[in-house]
């Protein structure tokens, strides 16, 4: 398949802080690409770079076949970019706010193109109804069907399910992946595991650097760590004591499960022999489990410096 985005050496400064620091990224046409990284990590900024947003300190390649810093306009034209933050028109209707964006882009056939996406995403009946009165869910529809309504070939969304009950997200991500089918390229930024696990494949920025990129199975597997799980409960005291143990990296509570992780698996096991009953005296009975990625990202940020505390632009 043909790459989508083939850029190298990306990075940003404001002033003298380096937001962003020599990122390479390839991704394929059509796949999805998650973004995991706290607030504040350059996920943000990186997104806004590859789409013409902002202007890159340092870095060459192309999105879309395009020279992504000389053409940064043609990009954008073929770019779709939907904002964490809802930013439409709350006074217009749903219908309004799509023709007046359809206006904005000069799109032909405004109005096949609204009727289109409006039933595309099931906003037909409410096509009267005020953005401002919508819920998060639909205000998110709303926004996605906004942002492909000039059918990009790159489409980015920075955090769209924050705040969304679960149904809508399952939606929302059918609609993504939807658009994937039809050769869309896209990606996004999430705190959401479940909704990183629906990606192709993943990268997690930290400090403004890319520190791991792949499949959940690649990052999980590169990660070197060893899980162990019991049934039984675990209270803040029995928690706090694994985690004190050397080869300890990470002790919680899943509910009836008590969750261990570690990168050594003879000190992991010393520790559990030294706590072999939960916090009512039950026996514990410990399974190797596979890490989640949650454990794996833990790792990461552990593993890595952390920066001086900034706030991510």
């Amino acid at each position: 398949m043909s790459l989508a985005i083939d850029v190298h050496g990306l990075s940003k400064r404001f002033g003298s802080r380096e937001v962003v620091r020599n990122i390479s990224i390839v991704v394929r046409e059509g796949q999805i690409t998650g973004f995991l990284g706290p607030n504040g990590s350059g996920k943000t900024t990186t997104l806004r770079l590859l789409c013409g947003l902002l202007t890159p300190s340092g870095g060459e390649g192309t999105v879309l076949g395009l020279d992504f810093r000389r053409e940064r306009d043609a990009v954008k034209r073929l770019t779709g970019y939907m904002a964490q933050k809802f930013s439409l028109y709350e006074d217009l209707t749903i219908e309004e706010n799509l023709l007046f964006m359809a206006r904005v882009h000069g799109l032909d056939r405004r109005g096949e193109r609204v009727r289109g996406a409006l039933r595309r995403l099931n906003l037909y009946d409410r096509r009267s109804r005020l953005a401002g009165t919508l819920s998060g869910g639909w205000k998110q529809r709303l926004a996605l069907s906004v942002s492909t309504l000039h059918e990009p070939r790159l489409l980015l969304l920075d955090e769209p399910t924050a705040g969304v009950d679960p149904q809508a997200r399952r939606e929302f991500w059918d609609e993504i992946h939807a658009l994937s089918s039809r050769g869309v390229t896209v990606l996004v930024s999430t705190h959401y595991m479940d909704e990183a696990e629906r990606c192709h494949d993943i990268g997690y920025i930290l400090n403004g650097s890319l520190i791991a990129r792949g499949t959940r199975e690649e990052i999980v597997s590169a990660s070197g760590l060893c899980t162990r799980t019991a049934e039984g409960r675990g209270d803040a005291a029995l928690l706090r004591a694994l985690s004190a143990c050397p080869g300890v990296l990470r002790a919680s509570a899943f509910g009836p499960r008590i969750r261990v992780s570690g990168t050594d698996k003879a000190l992991l096991r010393a520790a559990l022999l030294e706590h072999r009953r939960d916090a009512d005296g039950r026996l514990l009975n410990w399974r190797e489990s596979p890490p989640g990625l949650e454990d794996v990202f833990i790792h990461l940020m552990r593993e890595t410096e952390p920066a001086r505390p900034e706030e991510e632009k």
